[in-house]
């Protein structure tokens, strides 16, 4: 019973196919081609009369049988669209509550059944097209979630980089001044000295201290000194180019790292900075000087960050001990005069 049930729908396409099939050749596709002969048949022979008074009987015998192929054909034609009439209240009248048991409708009327059993095939594959679509949704929507989440994470990402960028300039610069700390110019000038090492570039390093700063903390206070020490700052700052490293190096001395620099460049430098800031005045209205000390490579000391500083710092004292207010090269160190015992050098 199955397997005939399965048959009927097959059946029935098969014999609505070929209806449609015999039909659209007799009503199009067989007059057409009689048509076309009967046209050649009557034009082509115009040169021979008696030829065209012979064909012409046939050709009307077979125009009398195109108009009964095409009478057939349109037959057939309301016969089929009869057929898909019932076919079309069988369907609905399938999808009706008050129609009998399956059973019964099975065997009383086996097409109605199978009509029945196509309607509710289609009514699964809506179910599952529906739960296709609500599943695709969903993935939609999820694919929408992580997207956004992707977004909010790449957004943190970048926040988090700024911040780190900012924490790693933080830590690297000086509260007081905004300079360079100890640190960067500890970092830069190992990375210039490296560079000598492979290309024999000069790098000079320029050590200052300011003179009487001490007094100037103790007499007027610390604010007046951080004002001094934010004023030598940006006298630096004004004054050097953007390869060179100024650092707030300790207290009240600064260090200045001067990329590609010989040492009378350095000496240049340091006597600019040393008279301007002679000639600066500040809100305190107290007079500031700096002792210089400049070591160079490779006039001065081995390729070493602790040779160069060692050498730079003991310019800087033979300025102190030479009076202050002075610049001071690695060579004259052992020019300079000896402080008196119990003498303090500021």
């Amino acid at each position: 019973m199955a397997e005939r049930r399965r048959s009927v729908p097959s059946s029935a396409g098969q014999r609505v196919k070929r209806k449609v099939i015999v039909a659209l050749a007799l009503t199009t596709f067989v007059p057409l081609l009689v048509v076309t002969y009967c046209l050649y048949a009557y034009t082509w022979p115009f040169l021979t009369p008696e030829r065209q008074a012979q064909d012409l009987p046939w050709m009307l015998l077979l125009l009398a049988f195109t108009g009964v192929m095409m009478t057939a054909g349109s037959f057939l034609l309301w016969d089929l669209a009869k057929s898909v009439a019932r076919t079309a209240e069988a369907v609905a009248g399938a999808k009706k509550p008050s129609l009998a048991s399956p059973q019964v409708a099975a065997a009383s009327n086996p097409e109605r059944e199978a009509v029945r059993q196509y309607v509710q095939q289609n009514d699964e594959v809506d179910a599952l097209m529906l739960s296709f679509s609500r599943m695709l949704s969903t993935i939609e929507q999820q694919a929408a979630d992580v997207n956004q989440y992707s977004k909010r994470l790449d957004a943190a990402y970048k926040e988090l980089e700024s911040t780190n960028a900012r924490l790693k300039e933080f830590s690297f610069k000086d509260e007081v001044t905004g300079l360079y700390n100890r640190r960067f110019f500890s970092i830069r000038l190992e990375e210039e000295v490296s560079r000598y090492r492979r290309f024999n570039h000069p790098v000079s390093v320029v050590l200052l201290d300011l003179d009487g700063f001490k007094a100037v903390n103790d007499d007027l206070g610390h604010a007046a000194g951080d004002e001094t020490l934010r004023g030598m700052a940006d006298i630096l700052l004004k004054q050097s180019r953007g390869i060179n490293v100024i650092c707030r190096y300790g207290g009240d001395e600064f260090a200045v790292l001067l990329v590609e620099t010989s040492k009378n460049g350095a000496r240049l430098y340091a006597d600019r900075i040393r008279y301007i800031l002679s000639s600066s005045t500040f809100s305190h209205g107290r007079r500031v000087t700096a002792s210089f000390g400049i070591a160079s490579l490779p006039e001065d000391v081995t390729p070493s960050t602790e040779e160069l500083i060692r050498a730079a710092d003991e310019a800087l004292y033979a300025a102190k001990r030479a009076g202050k207010n002075r610049v001071s090269v690695h060579e004259d160190i052992g020019a300079t005069p000896t402080v008196r015992p119990g003498a303090k050098v500021e």
